[in-house]
């Protein structure tokens, strides 16, 4: 709620604003309120134009020195450089262009445009185009819009500018709209305008998201109270301009504050519309980010993934069995063992038993019982000794399971290698492409005659892949050879043909030549023909003049003659360009048919220097004709 009327505060009085930046620097009228948290209303994340106290700017005053001690001049000297705006968007990144094209291609969608409309004619759409997407967006600003049908280039940033753009679209990119390095901006430019669209929408729908209050709007922001807030911060902030601070943090939140408690925000509700606003674009981020991806294809890569560690975990587990068993069998021997160690213990103590029981039972002699201390001496250096060898026995027994397990690890790993290679050949499973139906996946079988037999039988299976691989290598390598000799005889076949097409270009200059001789022979014949009907012309009127009776008859028969003339010369006019047009279709056949060519042209040859002969006799004919009615006419003249 305080967001709203925040917005239209201080969007339905821009001029009581200080004014520091000039138009051409101001993106809109909706960034500019200090600290105010606008909705996004759209899907791009286009950074906002950094506020007016957290940029140093251009000023529209005078020259002036910022400082906390030093004040400003207050008279107004002139307006600053025309300094223009980086646009921040990254307009040349191409995700970032392909977010805006769909984003483009929805909202057009949505709307219902009317011409066709796809992706892939939003890469590089032509000027006409991009003219139907910008009418069509603007008349949903204003309907009464229609765009003029000349100078289009320059109707198009003239708009921008008067809706305040902030960047500069030149009126030499709206000639090739679809360029790469025009395209960009002018889609940066159109993106704008849908956010400014959806602003206004947003705006002229403000009276129903905010219900609770909008009966005395009106009144609350037209009111007094609203009137000395806005012109007692007004006041501040200017005079904390003045005094030379670019920040005004405490004069912003005692202003929010008096507003909020003018408004009666609901801080609780705020919190919570924010943090819900935040889920939603959380929500739509991890959308986009989803629809970006191939859900199948990912969740296809995790079962093949799941699939191979579930085989290495069964292979594993195999391989602990086995383990496992001869561990058992290991320990069952070791029992056993120690079972006749502890019955042999047993019956050394009973042996012992009876000898101490002897020796209390028997009478020694300082030798008997000296002997005794000597053979009891050598035995329990024979139990010491046989101990340490037990021990020796024990840790070697130890040591050598410790290698046992070693080689065990390394024979695994080297099977796990295996594996690995052999499925990038496409050897291992039994189905593989390269497999040809036989297993070559080693499985862990610590068997001396098992390995030894499994090891013989994927080498024999290897080396009869590798046999069939080189013969194949071989075959190719033949076919290769074939087939660079074939692409030599083709290319000397193209150069003999190059060659005939030469020849035959220079017969077809030579026609061309020919024919354009004709031509000009024909031409001055014309010009022959006119000059003497020109005289003849000339002697007509002289007769005419002279002649009075029989001057009816003679135009008539003149008339006659200038008709047969005509009949004669268009006659002419058509056979020429009938034997023009045949000499041309036997010149686009020459190129493939040399031998039909030549006897054509020899017959056309023949035909027209008949048609030109049987013309010019025609021709002589006829002015043989004239020359006879002008003498009989000058014999009828002499008569009278």
């Amino acid at each position: 709620m305080e967001r709203g009327r925040m917005s239209r505060a201080t969007g339905s009085r821009p001029s009581d604003l200080p004014m520091r930046v000039q138009d051409s620097n101001r993106m809109s009228m909706v960034y500019t309120t200090p600290r105010s948290k606008q909705p996004s209303f759209g899907k791009l994340n286009i950074p906002k134009p950094q506020s007016v106290t957290s940029e140093r700017r251009t000023s529209f005053f005078g020259a002036r020195t910022s400082g906390a001690s030093m004040p400003r001049n207050s008279t107004m000297s002139g307006f600053g450089g025309t300094e223009k705006i980086k646009d921040s968007r990254p307009l040349h990144d191409k995700s970032f262009v392909q977010q805006c094209i769909r984003q483009l291609h929805e909202f057009l969608t949505e709307q219902g445009y009317p011409g066709t409309l796809s992706p892939k004619t939003l890469q590089s759409p032509s000027t006409k185009e991009f003219v139907k997407m910008f009418e069509f967006i603007y008349r949903l600003l204003d309907p009464t819009f229609e765009m003029p049908n000349s100078k289009v280039e320059e109707e198009v940033p003239a708009i921008l500018k008067s809706l305040r753009y902030p960047f500069v679209l030149s009126k030499c990119s709206m000639y090739s709209v679809g360029a790469p390095h025009t395209w960009p901006q002018a889609l940066g430019a159109l993106m704008w305008l849908i956010d400014n669209v959806k602003i206004n929408w947003s705006l002229s729908k403000q009276e129903l998201l905010f219900s609770d209050f909008c009966e005395d709007t009106d009144n609350i922001e037209e009111g007094a109270e609203y009137n000395k807030l806005f012109l007692d911060y007004t006041a501040e902030t200017y005079s904390k301009f003045m005094q030379g601070d670019d920040t005004y943090e405490v004069e912003d939140e005692a202003f929010l504050s008096k507003l909020k408690k003018l408004y009666n925000v609901d801080e609780v509700m705020l919190a919570s519309m924010e943090e819900k606003h935040r889920f939603l674009s959380s929500e739509v981020e991890q959308l986009e980010k989803e629809s970006q991806t191939d859900r199948l294809m990912t969740k296809r890569m995790e079962k093949m993934k799941l699939q191979s560690d579930l085989n290495k975990l069964q292979t594993y587990l195999s391989s602990l069995v086995s383990f496992k068993a001869n561990l058992e069998n290991k320990d069952s021997e070791l029992n056993d063992e120690l079972d006749n160690s502890v019955s042999y213990l047993a019956s050394l103590k009973n042996e012992q038993d009876e000898l101490q029981r002897l020796l209390k039972n028997q009478k020694f002699t300082p030798a008997d019982v000296e002997r005794i201390n000597r053979e009891k001496r050598e035995l329990q250096q024979t139990i010491s000794s046989l101990n340490k060898s037990l021990e020796d026995s024990e840790q070697h027994k130890w040591n050598e399971e410790i290698a046992l397990a070693k080689v065990k690890e390394k024979a695994e790993l080297k099977i796990t290698e295996y594996h690995k290679l052999a499925r990038k050949l496409k050897l291992v499973p039994l189905s593989a492409e390269n497999a040809c139906g036989h297993d070559f996946e080693i499985r862990p079988c610590f068997g001396s005659g098992g390995l030894v037999q499994h090891k013989t039988q994927i080498q024999m299976l290897l080396r009869k892949m590798i046999s069939g691989v080189e013969e194949e290598n071989s075959r190719l390598a033949n076919m290769k050879l074939s087939m660079e000799d074939s692409c030599e005889q083709v290319n000397s076949n193209v150069l003999d043909k190059s060659n005939d097409l030469k020849q035959l270009k220079e017969q077809i200059r030579k026609l061309d030549e020919r024919l354009d001789s004709d031509m000009q022979e024909l031409a001055r014949e014309e010009q022959e023909w006119s000059a003497q009907m020109e005289s003849v012309e000339n002697h007509r009127k002289v007769l005419e003049k002279k002649v009075n009776y029989g001057y009816d008859e003679a135009v008539q028969q003149l008339k006659a003659a200038q008709q047969q003339y005509n009949l004669v010369l268009q006659e002419t006019n058509e056979e020429r360009r009938t034997v023009a047009n045949n000499l041309a279709s036997v010149f686009t056949t020459a190129a493939n048919h040399l031998t039909i060519t030549e006897k054509c042209l020899e017959d056309l040859h023949s035909r027209v220097q008949r048609v030109c002969a049987k013309a010019v006799e025609e021709d002589d004919a006829a002015v043989q004709k004239l020359r006879d009615m002008l003498e009989t006419f000058m014999l009828k003249a002499n008569y009278l």
